[in-house]
């Protein structure tokens, strides 16, 4: 049995391939696809669907995936506001306050049927949709929406936070 000797060749010596040297997109794209994998959102929970909150937060269904693991509890470091649950008329100044003070851009998302409609609660003090008071980009419908469709409603947002434009970016740069 013969064995052939390999010549030991310095790392500096080696000759790059090029393929991979240089990477082409719009700054728009690039910008879309850090932010689509970098929500952090910030639960507004106030009623029965909070468990459905936790359940799709828990180890099966893993948030992490889509890049919207960590909840912020200051809407100051949080960029999607999760309203979780009927939101009351004595609520909705409290809501909108909170939606003032998050940083741009920031997404909001309708989570389960009292928050995109007021659900059951045909009544003075629900109101009828938290889309009266702020601007809603994802509904997740439901009484208690299921885990799968609160995920289904993360990949919807991503997908428009994607494709959106993002003004950050300026003719310089």
């Amino acid at each position: 049995m013969t064995y052939r000797t390999v010549p030991i060749v310095p790392a500096s010596s080696h000759v790059k391939d090029g393929a991979f040297e240089m990477l082409t997109t719009r700054k728009d794209e690039i910008v879309g696809w850090a932010r689509k994998f970098s929500i952090f959102p910030y639960p507004f929970v106030t009623a029965c669907c909070a468990m459905e909150f936790m359940a799709v937060s828990a180890t099966p269904y893993d948030t992490d995936r889509f890049g919207a693991a960590l909840p912020r509890f200051s809407p100051r470091q949080a960029d999607l506001l999760m309203v979780v649950g009927t939101v009351t008329h004595k609520q909705a100044p409290v809501l909108l306050k909170v939606y003032e003070q998050m940083c741009e851009p920031k997404w909001v998302m309708a989570f389960g049927a009292c928050a995109t409609s007021g659900g059951f609660y045909q009544n003075y003090a629900a109101l009828p949709g938290i889309d009266r008071v702020i601007p809603v980009d994802v509904y997740i419908p439901g009484c208690p929406p299921r885990p799968e469709m609160v995920i289904d409603g993360i990949m919807r947002l991503q997908d428009q936070i994607a494709s959106a434009r993002h003004p950050i970016l300026t003719k310089d740069f």
